[in-house]
């Protein structure tokens, strides 16, 4: 890879391929939002491809050759899933054709400097009535040496993100904190001890953690590490 930005995102999807539950439990968290016609946007190495590969028609699409083939040998057992080159906002002829019922699009629009234009082009992506199941990075206080080895452009607030899937001619019924966890270990690695990747025992320790999260939903407030945002495209 040609970049340290490349370098980094690569080592952190492997680390993240080995926090098992973890991938589990956002998988959980977002199923009920996927339909059955799906395209995922950035989907590295199938960490979060593994779930919904059951779908009627799936879509896996990457910037990275090198991912596009592993994701090739990894789902050639399924005829209903492709793999395609897509880097937004330019969209394939041949994805535009597809109509897809729900776009998965978890922690790229950070790494896309114009995310008005990226935003726009999956709206016309998504046939009427389809989702768009969005995932980036919140709290800019927490942006540090972690974000910008991973070539991160920003990290969101609930008022700019809403700002922007508006501007792109969506609604988002649902737009809430995840990832209370999170927030500590992304402050004492990227802000206090400066890493540029995430050390692989705290993932092992973070994993183990995981049947907690579940209680974050108890608490009075919400904050957390990211942002999900089911975001709707009106019905024409």
């Amino acid at each position: 890879m040609g970049t340290n930005a490349d370098a980094v995102g690569a080592t952190t999807l492997e680390r993240m391929a080995t926090a098992r539950a973890f991938n589990r439990w956002m998988y959980q968290r977002l199923g009920p939002w996927i339909g059955r016609r799906v395209l995922e946007v950035g989907s590295g190495i199938g960490n979060m491809s593994q779930f919904i590969a059951d779908r009627e028609r799936v879509v896996l699409t990457d910037t990275d050759a090198g991912y596009r083939e592993r994701l090739r040998a990894r789902f050639a057992h399924r005829a209903n899933v492709a793999v395609r080159e897509l880097s937004l906002p330019d969209i394939p002829d041949g994805l535009v054709a597809e109509r897809f019922d729900t776009i998965v699009c978890l922690n790229v629009l950070e790494h896309i400097e114009d995310d008005r234009a990226a935003l726009a082009a999956l709206r016309g992506l998504l046939a009427p009535g389809g989702r768009l199941v969005l995932v980036v990075p919140a709290v800019p206080f927490l942006y540090g040496t972690l974000d910008r080895a991973l070539g991160h452009y920003r990290r969101y607030t609930r008022s700019l993100l809403r700002e922007r899937y508006a501007e792109a001619g969506l609604a988002a019924p649902r737009l809430e904190y995840v990832n209370l966890a999170g927030l500590l270990g992304w402050w004492l690695a990227a802000r206090v001890l400066r890493r540029e990747t995430i050390p692989p025992g705290w993932l092992r320790v973070y994993d183990t953690l995981v049947p907690l999260f579940r209680l974050e939903w108890l608490l009075p407030w919400r904050i957390g590490q990211s942002l999900i945002a089911i975001c709707e495209r009106p019905r024409e």
